[in-house]
């Protein structure tokens, strides 16, 4: 076709590992609570910016600096997060992409997690540790939105490369990459359950 993709947005998405991943959520999932009884100062935090919900992001941001559960995730990302800069083409030559930041999220019944980006970060993603049956997925905007201007709109049947938002089901075990400059949010959580993921971001030095 004389029709070229030029520009695309790269979203990388696959499963933790083949096997072993239960338990390693299992472990994730205690101290995930854990965190969340003992951090006071995060508790207050999201109280004022995560509603409803609980986050170690303004309190607790190191986690694989301080667990050894959290490092062992760091260590299985790895092969994603590098399988995920050769799709980009990234040229990382005499530099390394290093794990920053490593933060747990506890989203109950209706918390929202608004429209955001990670700044100061390249690649930033997230681990689905407990996914209950029907919960938000991680809602993605086309970072060209505000330039569409008198666009006509899209046909509701038009492929998921058009699409102005894109919505990735969560699914515990996985895990979703993107590009920090990336704009995504998570809408409404509707079952009674938590869902339970863990977010980090890479910088390279």
């Amino acid at each position: 076709m004389p029709v070229r993709s030029l520009f695309p947005t790269q979203v990388y998405t696959a499963a933790l590992q083949p096997r072993g991943a239960r338990a390693l959520n299992r472990e994730l999932l205690k101290e995930a609570r854990q965190i969340r009884e003992h951090d006071a100062a995060g508790r207050r935090w999201s109280a004022r910016r995560y509603p409803g919900g609980y986050t170690s992001y303004g309190s607790l941001c190191h986690l694989q600096k301080m667990s050894s559960t959290f490092a062992t995730l760091e260590r299985r990302l790895r092969r994603h997060v590098n399988a995920y800069v050769r799709a980009l083409d990234l040229d990382l030559t005499g530099r390394a992409l290093v794990m920053t930041d490593c933060w747990v999220n506890v989203m109950e019944r209706q918390v929202v997690h608004g429209l955001h980006l990670h700044p100061l970060a390249a690649v930033s993603g997230t681990y689905y540790v407990q996914t209950p049956r029907g919960c938000s997925g991680l809602k993605l905007e086309d970072p060209r939105l505000d330039r569409f201007m008198a666009a006509p709109p899209r046909r509701a049947d038009c492929r998921p490369e058009n699409r102005h938002w894109v919505t990735i089901p969560a699914r515990a075990g996985h895990l979703v990459l993107f590009e920090s400059w990336l704009r995504h949010e998570v809408p409404p959580n509707a079952p009674a359950g938590e869902r339970v993921s863990v977010s980090f971001n890479y910088n390279w030095f």
